[in-house]
């Protein structure tokens, strides 16, 4: 299942790693590891983030790809199921609609 992965970088660990010239070698590796099928890099709640779009198909596969997260940047790290629009279409709403109305 698709996963949306928001990982949340500390300034200190980051900040460190920018400044030991390493950043590229740890982030590289990290992403590469992982094989997202995006990744984009921001802001959120003034903190640099990291979003990615992973495929998870088994909840054994979560911790590798959050611990290298944690171990190299002390980064929180959620997952949130994503849906394409197929995947909505296909969920049945209007079943459930009827159901629970």
């Amino acid at each position: 299942m698709k996963m949306l992965m928001h990982v949340h970088l500390p300034h200190g660990k980051f900040n460190a790693a920018v400044r030991e010239g390493t950043i590229a070698k740890k982030m590289g590796g990290i992403i590469e590891d992982a094989k997202p099928e995006a990744v984009y890099f921001s802001e959120y709640g003034g903190h640099r983030s990291a979003i990615m779009i992973v495929e998870v198909a088994d909840p054994s596969r979560v911790p590798a790809l959050a611990e290298p997260w944690f171990l190299e940047f002390e980064a929180d790290v959620e997952f949130h199921i994503v849906m394409s629009p197929d995947d909505l279409a296909a969920a049945g709403l209007e079943a459930l609609g009827r159901k629970w109305s």
